[in-house]
């Protein structure tokens, strides 16, 4: 597998575990934390003229653990800091649903909520890209079918609930999920780019 630079490519990104730290429910600014190099990776992505897509399911919403307004904030303050290393996301997609948890319109079966690829399909209407073009990285097995139900080649990252994933996968006999397996975002990067016009790296970075 290889692809060929083109303005109609995209990198999308699970954003707890593989840009951010892992916490449980991220509900507020100051628990929002980069994790190392993710900045200037995603400043790597943007100057190779590929769209930096995340796509993040929030079922906090939902459960009324945070309102969207609150949420909106939060990714304005992560486009800040990204900003301030001259980074920027192209564009970010949210899943505020649960099917059982939670109350009101956010409680209902819908079709972004990964592992459904909604949310790659809706990228890909608005921002013309191409999907058999693109990479899903994310830390959950969740982020790799999303991915690859959308056509799209597949990066587990072994940051965030990777690792515990991995295992998942072997035990599950599920290895093919992901295409390739990288120990951080930044290694993932080089995969990506590799995809864009350079020759493919090892398996396991």
């Amino acid at each position: 597998m290889r692809f060929l630079p083109s303005k109609w490519s995209a990198i999308f990104l699970d954003r707890d575990g593989v840009i951010c730290r892992e916490v449980s429910y991220l509900r507020s600014i100051r628990h929002l934390r980069l994790l190392p190099r993710a900045a200037r990776s995603v400043r790597r992505l943007n100057q190779a003229g590929v769209s930096v897509i995340l796509a993040t399911n929030q079922s906090v919403v939902a459960r009324k653990g945070l309102s969207p307004a609150r949420l909106e904030e939060i990714h304005e303050e992560l486009a800040r800091r990204l900003a301030k290393a001259g980074a920027h996301l192209d564009a970010i997609y949210i899943c505020p649903h649960h099917p059982t948890d939670g109350a009101g319109k956010y409680r209902r079966v819908c079709a972004c909520r990964k592992p459904k690829p909604g949310m790659l399909l809706r990228a890909a209407k608005e921002h013309g890209i191409r999907l058999s073009q693109s990479v899903m990285i994310g830390d959950k097995l969740s982020d790799l079918e999303a991915g690859r139900r959308a056509g799209c080649a597949t990066v587990l990252v072994l940051s965030g609930q990777g690792r515990e994933t991995c295992r998942q996968m072997k035990a599950m006999k599920l290895a093919g999920m992901a295409d390739v397996v990288c120990t951080t975002f930044p290694r993932a990067v080089d995969w990506c780019l590799g995809l864009l016009g350079r020759k493919l790296p090892g398996k396991r970075q």
